[in-house]
């Protein structure tokens, strides 16, 4: 049975990260096998790239403050409902996830939260002001849409399992579903030399690649500490390397990474591209030998499976909570959020043999296809969905 299947969402800006693009990717997949797709954001109807989305979007802003408070969205939700038989909340701290509490109440029409990794345990440490400020919302904002909720959906295991640790006031129905991407457009194309085409510099160079919002969780400041390390002990040589830093650059914390790199003596060994989309993304990674991410935090790591799709290995924390399935397939290595970890995990990819990178890049592409591709994760979140439907069918007519 085709569902009409509404998402909301806070923001549909590329540049937001990696829950719109999970967005996008689902619609896709869910669109292909004949289910209807729209998409409902907070944002200004104005905004530039609300026609870049692919599918019908209801934009219900402007909204206001931080927490993006939207007076049209409850009005607009209550009186459209029954055109949906699923409305998918997407992130939990922002007035979508309490707007669409509030509007479906009392309805028939269900509702599900994708978290994208907003519950982990990992900001109550790095930022306990602002948790404690989140326990002031937490009561009656979000613990009682998740508990509402028809279910929960967590990425992987290890999602679930952290995030009943921020909160000791939690309950919800927790469904562990696949995630992923589509990947790489057109594995025949070569993306890789368009790119450098346009960026020639780096023809010369070994290159290794960062993908991701240029943000203190990702680590970033990690990846500039290991090359200053690296190639003060010979290892990173600044006429034959350099390290792609594929992401929004233009805020404050970007600007202290690159005082932070000529600082250190590292900064005419990185390349700040800025936002890649389309060919550009798969180009910086097609031409790259490693995918880098020592993060703090991640939930899923779109980027990492975007990598693995091209047939490019990652290097990555054991915070990026898919690192293990990935250890496991050798398709990249994991180690600890930290400078020294992170620069054995280098070492260890500098000391490679050519034969054993090139193991490697296959077993990269075929964890991809195994675990990550976009129609497994649509196939779970659908599958998911329709056996709750069927328990309540079967509940009703008992």
């Amino acid at each position: 049975m085709p569902l009409r299947i509404l998402h909301v969402i806070g923001s549909v800006n590329p540049a937001a990260g990696g829950p719109i693009e999970g967005v996008k990717q689902l619609s896709r997949v869910n669109s292909d096998y004949g289910h209807t797709i729209e998409v409902l954001t907070l944002e200004d109807p104005s905004s530039p790239w609300l026609d870049k989305i692919g599918f019908p979007v209801h934009a219900m802003g402007p909204s206001f403050t931080h927490y993006a408070y939207c007076p049209r969205l409850v009005p607009w939700l209550r009186a459209h409902h029954r055109d949906y038989d699923v409305v998918i909340v997407n992130g939990i701290w922002g007035y979508n996830a309490i707007g669409v509490w509030r509007a479906l109440r009392g309805t028939s029409t269900p509702y599900y939260v994708y978290t994208h990794g907003m519950l982990d345990p990992w900001f109550k440490y790095r930022f306990p002001f602002k948790h404690l400020k989140k326990w002031l919302f937490w009561p009656w904002a979000v613990f009682p849409v998740l508990r509402d909720a028809h279910g929960v959906f967590f990425t992987c295991e290890e999602e679930r399992r952290l995030a009943r640790k921020s909160f000791w006031l939690y309950d919800c129905n927790e469904i562990v579903v696949n995630y992923g991407t589509p990947g790489v457009p057109d594995a025949a194309i070569d993306y890789g030399a368009a790119f450098l085409e346009k960026h020639p510099g780096l023809k010369p160079f070994r290159r290794f690649v960062f993908l991701g919002r240029v943000h203190p969780k990702k680590g970033p400041d990690i990846i500039i500490k290991t090359i200053a390390r690296l190639q003060a002990a010979g290892r990173w040589d600044p006429a034959a390397m350099r390290l792609i830093m594929a992401g929004p650059a233009d805020g404050a914390y970007a600007a202290r990474l690159q005082r932070l790199a000529v600082k250190l003596g590292v900064g005419g060994s990185i390349v700040w591209t800025g936002l890649l989309l389309g060919g550009d993304k798969w180009g910086a990674l097609q031409c790259a030998e490693v995918f880098v991410l020592p993060s703090h935090q991640e939930n899923f790591g779109i980027a990492v499976a975007e990598s693995l799709s091209v047939g490019v290995p990652v290097l990555i924390s054991k915070s990026v909570n898919i690192w293990a399935d990935i250890v496991v397939d050798g398709a990249g290595t994991a180690a600890d959020d930290t400078v020294p970890d992170f620069e054995r995990q280098m070492v260890e990819w500098l000391d490679m043999s050519a034969g054993q990178v090139a193991a490697m890049r296959l077993r990269a592409r075929k964890c991809f296809e195994a675990r990550y591709t976009a129609k497994r994760a649509a196939v779970s979140m659908l599958a998911n969905i329709y056996q709750i439907m069927a328990t309540e069918k079967v509940r009703d007519r008992s």
